[in-house]
């Protein structure tokens, strides 16, 4: 009986050039090592890399059905379009940087080829990031449902209207803000938009949620760092003119009126993140945010 050959998801941003170039060179790659590229239909079908001889283009629902990598070539906008697409196939997630901060990615530009030989040997470890549901009513009417790895935001829709919002933890209302918004984010997402928020960097090994609001004009607004079985919620004050939107990574987006509640709790799904090493979450934000180490001596002895 032949074995089933080994398949990769491929996924690049369609619109950027040198995205696809390397996506080609992946692609040739892994095809020499007897690994089977698969594309979802849509955009990347389109382009150079669609029309590849060693590309597949998987014209089906779930693209990422199984699959052992799914591999991401950009930002960490690309990365977050990864993790939708790699949503309960169990497949891992693993991006290579072609942008700029990309938090979200396990190697950069420069290392794509190690990245391949990588994936060829199986020689990754995976991690579980925790990821979040949310749901939206309004008059006991359910009018959004999706889920977040980075954080799920509710911001005001206008720019010359703030927001008048109650935020509720495990069932009792804390605090009601005016504000442009409130970030409700994951570890993860801890160093995206929850951090330019004001919020606290967390470690990805520790489990819990963050509530950071954006601009409040109140005395008690700081972020906080709640249970990871907490329940969340952020009520839209009915009466008031503001209208919001909820965010959902900064990809889906739906329109909130006055008198919404939105929920907010831990997935039971988690998100799979492929890592090439286990170097320290410490060197990762050095290198990311090009942080000042001079002067560090260490314990004696270390390396």
């Amino acid at each position: 009986m032949t074995a089933e050959p080994r398949q990769v998801l491929l996924l690049a941003h369609p619109a950027r050039p040198e995205a696809l170039e390397v996506a080609i060179g992946v692609a040739e790659r892994l095809s020499a090592e007897g690994i089977q590229v698969r594309l979802p239909a849509g955009e990347l079908a389109d382009t150079v890399l669609g029309q590849h001889p060693e590309v597949v283009v998987h014209d089906g629902e779930d693209p990422a059905a199984g699959v052992e990598l799914v591999v991401v070539l950009g930002g960490d906008g690309t990365i977050l379009r990864g993790a939708e697409v790699a949503r309960g196939s169990g497949a891992p997630l693993l991006g290579v940087n072609l942008g700029h901060v990309g938090f979200l990615a396990e190697a950069e530009r420069e290392d794509v080829d190690a990245t391949v030989d990588h994936i060829v040997r199986r020689a990754y470890i995976v991690e579980e990031r925790m990821a979040l549901d949310v749901v939206a009513t309004r008059d006991g009417q359910e009018i959004a449902r999706s889920w977040a790895l980075n954080e799920v935001t509710v911001e005001k829709a206008s720019r010359e209207r703030m927001l008048v919002l109650t935020v509720e933890i495990d069932g009792r209302p804390l605090s009601t803000w005016g504000c442009d918004g409130v970030v409700m984010a994951t570890p993860t997402g801890s160093t995206a938009y929850a951090f330019s928020a004001g919020g606290p960097v967390v470690w990805p090994g520790v489990e819990a949620m963050l509530v950071v609001p954006i601009s409040a004009h109140a005395l008690f607004a700081r972020p906080l760092v709640v249970a990871p079985t907490s329940d969340l919620a952020v009520e839209l004050v009915p009466g008031t003119e503001g209208h919001g939107v909820l965010w959902c990574d900064g990809r889906r987006a739906v329109d909130l009126p006055p008198g919404t509640r939105v929920e907010v709790s831990r997935s039971k799904e988690s998100v799979r993140l492929a890592r090439l090493s286990r170097s320290p979450f410490a060197d990762r934000l050095v290198a990311k945010f090009d942080l000042s180490v001079h002067g560090w001596r260490g314990r004696r002895g270390s390396a």
